[in-house]
């Protein structure tokens, strides 16, 4: 592999990547966006299935499961918290044991297994409660057995349990088909989470208008086996692309490398730093390419952690470590701060699949005499305006700004996502002064105490739909670019789940925070600002503090941004990037 490296390698990747039977991968034959369309084309129909079953899944626990407000917009949180927080595992088995592509077949099979096990709970009439006159008031309703909400609720946490094994491969195994030594291949990596996100939204898009439509009309049982369906069909999609796909062997535990450089560091707090970096423990670059890995060179930030590569006479398995292990956990540490940034808006993504539908359900769905849009349909907005949003990014404003700025990707990550941030607090703002609108509305028609219709179009929601499709396309997309970039080459699968754990502590956050809210607001004899009554609840006063909390937080991000610092390059990279580019470039200006 260093013969390669120094050679130009001619036909043969440069990064370390292998083809399936482990041997180096060639460019002609493998990767780019040759193997990606199958990558890309399976996103398309496993978000369909997966957003065919959490888009409408508040309505069904209400209608079918018959739970009030705040209890069914708590299960669906904590389930897709759940979805969310199961890619760390699914990461760390993929990077320490199983690799990312037999991680994700594995966790497929699972996946399948718990779709189909929901269908059979929403379809036999054993394992679904009768049928409810009063929607209105769940409490009044025949309660589900505990078979018919185990099996139920099993069946959604074994899908939990296996996306946790897809989602951070899958995009893991896109992004990896692309070669950062090989300047074109670099360039499209560019684009490419871009596109990637673009196919989720298509997926998404089918799930969100005609899934929706299917389940609220047709039956539940068509409704989510046609999901299924779905996913069955886009797992033989990607092994159909198996012989183009280029691989990163597992490295070992990335936890278990962290955790040998805080150790040894502790342990050597004492110790001086020698005043040349080069006199820290390294491996030899022989010993990197026997590996296929790469050399990482010493850095100055976090210098307590630089201890742990310091040689003092032991070479105990916890009291030294490389520099090249130093660094990256160094640079997984810097993540964190950015990580935190972004529960908060993860949170008020969570708002969307819950309390934004259960606001259309009180109000006007006409759409003719014989045609009513269920409120989940509105969630196509979010999908809609974001590939739009994203298409104009890639396409136009990208170019814009790059001739301006000067960086490849127009403007950085992060200040890509905290675009993102602003637009977040805009669309707060606008959802609680469009739910004041209602509620007077609802006062004034006499509808407020009934919890009737309120005679108001559902397209008054509309906005804050739209606008959120918008801000995932700064936010969204420029976080899982950010953290699978960010992180070192031998956590990329990590890094992935990173993004996606945002989403799980938000939905989390936001299930502890409708919760805490509904209670607080009900002491004392008052009524609470969250009730199975929209009409007579709060819910802008519920938007404005989570306007707020969003201004707090960008306050938040703006100074992590001020102190965070860029991954530094490979020792191998920089000087191949730099010619790439032709420019003395780093990943600091590319980022």
């Amino acid at each position: 592999m260093a013969e390669m490296l120094e050679t130009g390698g001619d036909d043969y990747t440069k990064d370390g990547s292998v083809d399936l039977r482990g041997k180096p991968a060639r460019r002609s034959r493998t990767g780019g966006w040759s193997a990606c369309c199958f990558v890309v084309a399976y996103e398309v129909f496993e978000r369909m299935a997966y957003y065919g079953i959490s888009t409408n899944l508040v309505i069904y626990l209400t209608r079918k499961l018959h739970m009030g407000t705040v209890a069914s917009s708590n299960n669906v949180t904590n389930w897709v918290g759940t979805v969310w927080m199961t890619p760390i595992l699914g990461a760390y088995v993929a990077d320490a044991h199983l690799g990312r592509y037999r991680t994700f077949l594995v966790s497929s099979i699972i996946y399948l297994s718990g779709m189909c096990l929901l269908v059979l709970s929403v379809s036999l009439p054993a394992l679904k409660p009768p049928a409810c006159s009063n929607p209105v008031d769940p409490g009044s309703c025949p309660s589900a057995s505990q078979l018919q909400l185990g099996v139920f609720f099993f069946a959604l946490y074994v899908i939990a349990v296996g996306t946790g094994g897809t989602k951070p491969n899958i995009s893991t195994i896109g992004a990896d088909q692309f070669d950062d030594f090989d300047a074109k291949e670099r360039t499209q990596k560019l684009s490419f989470f871009n596109w990637w996100m673009f196919s989720i939204f298509i997926g998404t898009l089918f799930a969100n208008s005609v899934l929706v439509y299917i389940q609220d009309n047709v039956g539940w049982t068509v409704g989510y086996a046609l999901p299924t369906a779905g996913l069955l069909f886009a797992i033989a999609l990607f092994l159909a692309g198996t012989p183009f796909y280029r691989h990163r062997l597992p490295a070992g535990s990335p936890f278990k490398r962290m955790a040998k450089v805080i150790v040894a560091a502790v342990r050597k707090a004492r110790v001086p730093l020698p005043g040349d970096p080069k006199e820290l423990y390294e491996l030899n670059a022989e010993s990197y390419a026997k590996k296929t890995s790469f050399r990482i060179d010493s850095t100055p930030s976090l210098r307590l952690l630089n201890k742990a590569a310091v040689k003092t006479g032991s070479t105990e398995g916890w009291s030294l470590a490389t520099v090249t292990q130093v660094e990256e956990t160094k640079q997984i540490l810097r993540m964190i701060p950015v990580l935190v940034t972004t529960f908060i808006p993860s949170a008020m993504l969570a708002q969307i699949g819950t309390l934004f539908i259960k606001q259309g359900v009180t109000l006007d769905r006409s759409m003719g005499p014989h045609f009513k849009i269920p409120p989940a349909s509105l969630t196509a907005f979010v999908t809609l305006s974001m590939l739009i949003s994203i298409v104009i990014y890639d396409r136009f404003f990208v170019g814009f700004m790059r001739r301006w700025t000067g960086n490849p990707r127009g403007i950085s990550l992060l200040q890509r996502m905290g675009a993102g941030f602003v637009l977040h607090i805009i669309i707060m703002v606008v959802a609680s002064l469009t739910e004041n609108r209602r509620l007077a509305v609802a006062r004034a028609s006499g509808v407020a105490e009934s919890g009737g219709e309120v005679p108001l179009t559902i397209f008054v929601l509309l906005p804050q739909f739209v606008l959120m499709g918008v801000a995932d396309a700064f936010l969204e997309v420029a976080k899982i670019e950010f953290f699978y970039d960010q992180a070192p080459e031998s956590m990329k699968s990590l890094g992935t789940s990173c993004a996606m754990t945002t989403l799980g502590v938000g939905n989390f956050l936001s299930s502890i925070l409708l919760s805490s809210v509904a209670s607080i607001t009900r002491r004392n004899g008052r009524r609470g600002w969250i009730l199975n009554n929209l009409n007579v609840s709060h819910l802008d006063y519920y938007y404005a503090f989570f306007a707020v909390l969003n201004v707090i937080n960008f306050v938040f991000f703006l100074v992590v941004c001020k102190f965070y610092e860029y991954r530094a390059e490979t020792s191998e990279s920089v000087g191949i990037v730099a010619g790439d580019m032709n420019e003395p470039h780093k990943r600091e200006v590319v980022s």
